[in-house]
């Protein structure tokens, strides 16, 4: 049963981390790692990754159902009546449409080389994630500090969502974090802080739909065992669950504080990862 227990810790992981901007992919790489579990098993495989993705996706689908009805609805709308006119729901339809391209187009054409480049059992990777993890934290910082921080989702422009959706493909390198990304973006061009958090949740929501459906197309070619699907199932239930608090606590933290403690945290977490690599754990 010890794979169960790890798929909760893994699941509990992935539903913090994917909307806390301290970076999902390096505690999903690392933990292991750090933990000192076998990686040659169920958790670290493609398999068990889609299954925690889709976790987070439903977390996203149950917190935004209202906004995803209101989007949708307004999109369809604006198709029928070819227009979009001067209804904001409308416009953020079509923003979240714009902003979804340029991730979804870089990650197809990179992921296999930044996969070889940043991924892997060695030391090397290991230090260029807490890089990473440094990186952005600065800018999630400084973004946090210089940003104008007075605009909303209605103030969104197309220039704004595009960059914010450049953005969100800097989540490919392990240790930026895809929210902080959006987020770091969305301060930098004058957005709240919870505004920020809001547009990258729900740019979220299909490119985790999108990763989830690509990773899937090889699920039906695994088999597992029943101890391996009370895994899945536990890490899958976890993130679920995990995830809905974090978009919860997160929305709610940025309303009335900063995002400081996250770069802070980044910081930290990317020392001891140095300082494990240098007395080689």
């Amino acid at each position: 049963m010890d794979v169960v227990i790890q798929a909760a810790i893994v699941g509990l992981l992935q539903g913090l981390t994917e909307f806390i901007p301290i970076s999902s992919s390096a505690h999903l790489e690392l933990a292991p790692w750090i933990a000192g579990w076998q990686t040659d098993g169920l958790i670290g495989s493609l398999a068990f990754d889609v299954f925690l993705h889709l976790g987070t996706l439903v977390a996203l689908l149950i917190y935004f159902a209202a906004d995803w009805v209101r989007y949708v609805r307004a999109g369809v709308a604006s198709l029928r009546e070819r227009r979009v006119g001067d209804d904001p729901d409308r416009r953020i339809a079509w923003l979240l449409v714009l902003a979804t391209i340029p991730a979804a187009i870089i990650g197809f054409a990179l992921e296999g080389v930044i996969e070889e480049a940043f991924h892997g059992e060695n030391d090397a990777a290991r230090l260029a994630i807490a890089g990473f993890l440094v990186l952005g934290a600065v800018a999630l910082w400084l973004a946090d500090r210089l940003g104008q921080r007075d605009g909303d989702l209605t103030d969104l422009t197309t220039s704004t969502a595009l960059t914010i959706g450049f953005s969100q493909a800097l989540a490919l390198l392990p240790g930026i974090s895809r929210s902080g990304a959006t987020i770091t973006a969305g301060l930098a061009l004058g957005l709240n802080r919870e505004s920020a958090a809001r547009f990258s949740f729900l740019l979220a929501t299909p490119i985790t739909l999108g990763a989830g459906l690509y990773g899937s197309r090889r699920l039906l070619t695994e088999t597992h065992t029943g101890t391996e699907w009370l895994a899945i199932a536990v890490g899958f239930t976890v993130a679920a669950l995990a995830g809905l608090a974090a978009i919860g606590f997160l929305l709610a933290w940025l309303r009335r504080r900063s995002v400081a403690i996250f770069s802070l945290y980044r910081i930290g977490f990317a020392a001891v990862i140095v300082l494990l690599v240098v007395i080689g754990r």
